[in-house]
């Protein structure tokens, strides 16, 4: 198995991780909405595990979502380039991502390792989720570096 095919494996199986917490999340909202609606009592922290829940679904998902280009993209203007301009304009723009994303996983490292506090009502430490924005932002990288093997490819006039 290839470092790509092993790459893509592993953030399939980490946003798979993150799908398996719709279900509680989905239940725990219903759970609350009715209980409010109906007998005027809500689940005890249900806001703060649903934030939760989100966040990790959120940050486990986002690297598997560049994997299958499902995030928004606007091409009006660069599908009309030929291939060698879009390959440098996908080039630059990934470029660009790397080093953002660089920068927020950086940033994420340093608050998850420094994060000392807990949420109001649950108790539940912050940190684990403080680095999960490292964790799921390196995952990130890794696929927008994968993108952007392709697109030096594209440049070189090889199909990948």
């Amino acid at each position: 198995m290839n470092l790509k095919n092993l790459i893509q494996r592993i953030n399939y199986y980490v946003c798979g991780a993150g799908v398996c917490l719709l279900l509680p999340l989905m239940l725990l909202t219903t759970v609350d909405v009715v209980g409010r609606k109906f007998f005027a009592k809500t689940v005890p922290g249900a806001f703060e595990l649903s934030e939760y829940i989100l966040a990790v679904f959120i940050l486990l998902g986002a690297a598997y979502t560049q994997q299958v280009r499902g995030h928004v993209g606007v091409n009006f203007l660069t599908s009309r380039f030929s291939p060698r301009l879009q390959a440098l304009c996908s080039i630059l723009t990934l470029l660009l991502s790397l080093f953002i994303i660089s920068i927020v996983i950086w940033q994420g490292w340093i608050e998850g390792i420094r994060e000392r506090t807990v949420s109001d009502m649950l108790r539940i430490p912050q940190y684990p989720f403080r680095l999960l924005v490292a964790i799921g932002g390196f995952l990130l990288w890794l696929e927008l570096l994968l993108d952007l093997i392709d697109s030096f490819g594209k440049l070189k006039g090889r199909s990948t």
